[in-house]
């Protein structure tokens, strides 16, 4: 696994309420957002027991989403 995944689920796990899960795509992304960057979804899960859990099980794995850097 990588150690910036790890590091970064620690400090979304930290701060849960500064991120929020995307429905569409199941990215974290941070509380401001309105958007998603990766899917274009618009609605969110800004629960903090679920944002921790989700942290959780993001950083204990490879990535497994298409980003938008990835289709260029």
């Amino acid at each position: 696994m990588s150690e910036e995944r790890k590091a970064i689920a620690l400090l979304i796990m930290s701060s849960p309420d500064s991120f929020k899960i995307c429905e569409g795509c199941d990215s974290i992304v941070k509380y401001t957002v309105n958007i998603c960057r990766n899917c274009k979804s618009y609605r969110f899960n800004s629960d903090v027991d679920d944002i921790i859990e989700h942290a959780k099980i993001l950083g204990n794995r490879e990535q497994t989403t298409v980003t938008e850097e990835d289709l260029f």
